[in-house]
């Protein structure tokens, strides 16, 4: 269903893009208490090296396998117009935190706010069919939720996963010496920002936005790789910065590596640059030794939506996109 409301004229701003700005999100996150793990404790991910989700031990199965319940949420603004498509995408990008923590999704529930007075009600089914059919492609269940009156509208899940203690992929376990895979191509915030502008379609970025990480995930598990992030609002750069500092080490990037979606060149050279995507810029730029032009970095720091993962190791059939290095006096370097 294609609506003839444009959906992403209902909201200030879009997708991933829209996330508060990191610096200010890790002031207040220092401050609260608790919510960080402990040496021997149940919580095992927590927040203190901004993981893609929560890690909790529970009782072992009865084969006498260690598990763990991966818990996190995520929801949004619209970042396309088609509201199906904006459900897919949002759901999808919800899923990842489960798979970017090397875990399987076993259920979600819808998180709904809308404009009742604005939008029919009927776009929200659609937006909600679209998140259904994404957790169908997972194998994850979609049981209920929870809906609000909201002057713009939102969606996304609440999302409950599995793993294994043993083999979960975390921001703290970089290590020297390892390539920097990259599973999907950036760009997604120039080009969703365009599309909001002015209403073009693009059919790889709804594409690339709605494609789950799942394969990927278990490529990294399978492998015994041991960390790994998705790319989503803080972009490339932002993620990859988080990731080497929780894990004491520093990392390079080979910028002419980095695939791109058709189109987001043109369009940062044309000013469809996301305002997330330059704050991701200022916040990485004191930790940053850059050989490269500005509108390079403003791509590697674009805020994406339901991006690729980012792991550290080798997967076939993605690019290498740089490795990991011992702490220098730059976390990261992009040549």
């Amino acid at each position: 269903m294609t609506s003839p409301l444009r959906l992403t004229q209902y909201a200030a701003g879009g997708g991933c893009a829209c996330k508060v700005p990191p610096g200010e999100l890790e002031r207040v996150l220092g401050n609260l208490p608790g919510g960080r793990a402990q040496e021997g404790g149940d919580l095992v991910v927590g927040v203190e090296h901004g993981d893609d989700a929560a890690a909790v031990r529970i009782h072992p199965a009865p084969d006498g396998t260690g598990r763990v319940v991966i818990l996190t949420t995520d929801f949004f603004t619209p970042v396309v117009d088609d509201p199906y498509d904006w459900g897919r995408i949002a759901a999808t990008n919800a899923l990842s935190d489960v798979y970017a923590m090397g875990g399987t999704p076993v259920v979600g529930v819808n998180l709904l706010g809308w404009p009742r007075e604005r939008l029919p009600f009927e776009l929200a089914a659609e937006v909600m069919r679209g998140g259904a059919e994404a957790c169908a492609e997972a194998g994850a269940h979609l049981a209920g939720g929870h809906s609000i009156d909201d002057p713009e509208p939102k969606y996304g899940l609440a999302v409950t996963g599995l793993g294994d203690p043993d083999r979960l992929l975390r921001n703290d376990a970089a290590a020297p010496g390892l390539p920097l895979t990259l599973t999907k191509p950036l760009g997604l915030g120039v080009l969703n920002n365009r599309h909001k502008a002015t209403g073009e379609r693009f059919e790889e970025a709804v594409a690339v936005m709605s494609t789950l990480n799942r394969d990927a995930s278990a490529a990294a598990v399978e492998a015994g790789l041991r960390a790994a992030t998705d790319v989503t609002g803080f972009g490339l750069l932002g993620h990859l910065m988080k990731m080497m500092r929780a894990s004491g080490t520093s990392a390079v990037v080979d910028a002419a590596a980095v695939p791109y979606v058709a189109g987001a060149r043109e369009s940062l050279a044309e000013g469809f640059v996301p305002g997330g995507s330059r704050r991701n810029l200022d916040w990485v730029r004191p930790h940053l030794d850059a050989g490269v032009d500005e509108d390079e970095l403003l791509l590697l720091a674009d805020a994406q939506t339901s991006g690729g993962l980012l792991v550290v190791g080798e997967l076939p059939g993605h690019p290498v996109v740089g490795e990991v290095v011992p702490a220098g006096d730059s976390l990261l370097t992009v040549r």
